[in-house]
Formats: C-alpha cells, sequence, structure tokens
C-alpha cells in the first residue's frame, strides 16, 4: 500500500527517520521503490542531472510532467511528490492550481512542492491545500531564486533565521503537509524541527530534521560536482566509463561477440 501525508506525519510522530530520494525515469524509480524509500521526489533537479540545463530555471510544466509519467510507472509504495517548476506558479494562484493539479490528474503525483515561504507564496499553498491538493513547502535554499540568492547557505544571520522560522510556521498554517529545509544552518533547522508538527524534510541542513534527501545522481556519484552537504555512495560515472571502455575495446578486437 502506498504511503500517505498521514503516514509521514505519523512518522515525525513515532521518530522515525524519513528517507527520500529523486528520479527522473521509471529504471531509477523501480530500484528506489524496491529498496524501500519512503518519499521519491520528481524535482526540477532534473533540469541539470537529465537535460544538461545549467540550473533549474529554463526546465518546463511539460517537461517534468513527461519524466514524472514515467517515474509513476515505477513506483508501488513510496510517496510520490512533483516539483512544480519555475513559473509554473508564481504568477498567481490560479495558475498555480492549474499546474498543481496537471500534476496528479497526468502525472498520478500524490503531492507537489513548490519553493518560497513569502506572503503571496503562503496565500497559494493556502489555496492549493483547501482544493486538496497536499503541498510540501521549501524554504532556506530555493534554486529557483539562483540569480537572487546564489547557491550560499541561507539563514546565517539572526534576521535571516528569524524571517525563515516565520516561514516556516507560515506555511504550516496554510496547510503544507510537510517541508523542505534546504542549506540552513543545523540549528535553526532543528529548531523548525522542534516548533512544526509537519515533518521536516533536510538537505544541507544537519541531522536533526525528520528526513533527509539527496539527489540520486549525487548519491550513486553520476553527476559531475557534488553540492558541499552531499555524500555519494557510489562511483558509477566510474563504473559506466570503464564498461563501456571494456566493451569498446572488446568489439575493435572482434571478442565481442564470441564465436560461440
Amino acid at each position: 500500500m502506498a504511503i500517505t501525508t498521514q503516514q509521514l506525519i505519523q512518522f515525525k510522530q513515532q521518530g522515525r527517520s524519513i528517507v527520500a530520494l529523486t528520479a527522473w525515469d521509471y529504471a531509477i524509480a523501480q530500484l528506489l521503490d524496491a529498496a524501500g524509500v519512503d518519499i521519491i521526489l520528481v524535482g526540477d533537479s532534473l533540469a541539470m542531472v537529465t537535460l544538461g540545463y545549467p540550473t533549474t530555471l529554463p526546465l518546463t510544466l511539460d517537461e517534468i510532467l513527461h519524466h514524472a509519467k514515467a517515474v509513476r510507472r515505477g513506483v508501488k509504495r513510496a510517496f510520490l511528490m512533483v516539483d512544480l517548476p519555475f513559473l509554473s506558479y508564481q504568477e498567481s494562484p490560479q495558475q498555480a492550481m492549474h499546474s498543481a493539479g496537471r500534476v496528479l490528474k497526468e502525472a498520478g503525483a500524490q503531492a507537489v512542492k513548490l519553493e518560497g515561504g513569502h506572503p503571496v507564496m503562503v496565500d497559494t499553498v493556502g489555496r492549493l491545500t483547501a482544493a486538496g491538493i497536499p503541498v510540501m513547502g521549501h524554504i532556506g535554499l530555493t534554486p529557483q531564486s539562483v540569480h537572487q540568492l546564489g547557491y550560499r547557505q541561507q539563514g546565517k544571520s539572526a534576521e535571516a533565521g528569524e524571517r525563515i522560522f516565520a516561514e516556516a510556521i507560515a506555511l504550516e498554517q496554510a496547510g503544507a503537509f510537510a517541508m523542505l529545509l534546504e542549506h540552513i544552518p543545523m540549528e535553526l533547522a532543528a529548531r523548525i524541527t522542534q516548533k512544526l508538527s509537519i515533518p521536516t524534510i533536510g538537505i544541507g541542513a544537519g541531522s536533526h530534521c525528520d528526513g533527509q534527501v539527496l539527489v540520486t545522481a549525487d548519491l550513486l556519484g553520476l553527476s559531475e560536482r557534488l553540492p558541499p552537504f552531499a555524500k555519494s555512495y557510489a562511483n558509477l560515472r566510474q563504473v559506466i566509463t570503464q564498461a563501456v571502455q571494456d566493451y569498446s575495446h572488446e568489439v575493435r578486437e572482434g571478442q565481442f561477440p564470441a564465436e560461440s
């Protein structure tokens, strides 16, 4: 049976850490689901990981829907969530409703994630959740604001920390079922996690969040460069390169396919 928003909240109450990873196609999704991952996120990081864009900004709603549909076919148990890409929700709550509705209807996702905790975005989250669309908030470092924020850690000053703390509370009050905390000080993430009744998922936010998420390409060693807060558990770039070189050598030397 598929994991639900209610179960994720129960995991927090039980002190059970939540495991989240990203996926971009059927094969990866199937493997993550079989391995027991709790949340599979079709993140807008696929803009860089899969499509070769320099940032997440060029990604369109149609592009992420294409990948989300493939991921859905590989997921049986995990909670499936999809990012709303840049400019698919910021213009108005009505635009956000249309985009989020397409994600649920066309891709079979159980929730959407959107960035930002300013008053306009809080209002958007409130309207989406009132319409029955589960929303995960995303505060701290918000990559869709790269030209404004860069990729620096956020919330380091007392004033900035208080702003992020207030955003977390406002988003929960608006109806968000969970909160992604990206690249903020561990102490701030711990304070937010303790304050909220909904689960926090951290990435570069320390060990006190209710769960952790990584970009799967980083975890597998497929990325060209790792963020400072990521960790590789394998080096598939090396494995794949070696396998291709071995195959190429055997073809050129007449060793593959074998006569038999």
